[in-house]
């Protein structure tokens, strides 16, 4: 094997390794991924059975990941397009 067929062949071994690592890394976060949303399903289920709308819970999770002015700014158009329907 010639100095340059070997230089490629290892660049493609350090490559396929590192490619390796980056499918091995992403999977192990899918699997967490997995766990986690198993973890959040329990939750809403504990909480559907203490008697919480869970639907209601998760707009107020929603809620509170955004911005209070935003939030106040949808909420008022909100009320004037309910106002023009006569809600």
């Amino acid at each position: 094997m010639s100095d340059e067929t070997s230089s490629v062949t290892e660049q493609y071994r350090v490559t396929a390794d590192e490619l390796r690592s980056f499918i091995e890394r992403f999977e192990r976060l899918e699997a967490e991924k997995k766990d986690i949303a198993d973890q959040q399903k329990e939750v809403m289920a504990e909480a559907k059975g203490r008697g919480y709308d869970t639907k209601v819970m998760r707009k107020v999770i929603a809620l509170r990941k955004r911005d209070r002015d935003d939030i106040a700014e949808e909420e008022a158009v909100l009320e004037m397009y309910k106002e023009a329907l006569g809600m």
